[in-house]
C-alpha cells in the first residue's frame, strides 16, 4: 500500500516498469456508479500519479488502463512505458517483444515523491 485516504487506496504493481494501481475504497462496479467526491479524487490522484511518473522517470509514454474484468471493481492502472521495455509498444498484458532494459526504478524514492504530491 502506497497511499490511502477516505476515497481511494494506491498500490504498487510488481513489474519491470513503474506501475501504480488506484482503487476506490468503496467498491463500485463502474465509474458511473461512483459518487462525485470519489470520482473526483480518483481522477485527481490519477493525474498526480501521471505527472509524478513523467517528472521522476521521464518515460516515452504513460499508459492508463481500466478493464476491471478480473477484478470487477473500479480501479485504474497507470504505467510509465519505455520504448525498450519488454512489451512496448504492446500493453503490459500483451505479447512480449524483447528482453527489456533493466532499470533501477528507485521505488522507495518515487513513493516518497508521490506521497508528497498526494497530500
Amino acid at each position: 500500500m502506497i497511499f490511502e485516504d477516505e476515497f481511494i487506496k494506491i498500490e504498487l504493481e510488481n513489474s519491470e516498469i513503474p506501475w501504480v494501481k488506484i482503487f476506490t475504497k468503496k467498491e463500485y462496479k463502474e465509474l458511473s456508479d461512483c459518487d462525485e467526491s470519489t470520482r473526483k479524487r480518483l481522477f485527481e490522484a490519477a493525474f498526480i500519479v501521471e505527472k509524478t511518473m513523467l517528472e521522476f522517470y521521464n518515460p516515452d509514454k504513460i499508459n492508463w488502463a481500466s478493464f476491471a474484468n478480473y477484478v470487477p471493481k473500479v480501479h485504474i492502472h497507470i504505467q510509465a512505458r519505455f520504448k525498450d521495455d519488454s512489451f512496448f509498444p504492446e500493453s503490459m498484458w500483451g505479447i512480449r517483444q524483447r528482453d527489456g532494459v533493466k532499470r533501477e526504478l528507485e521505488i522507495d524514492k518515487y513513493i516518497k515523491f508521490l506521497k508528497e504530491k498526494l497530500h
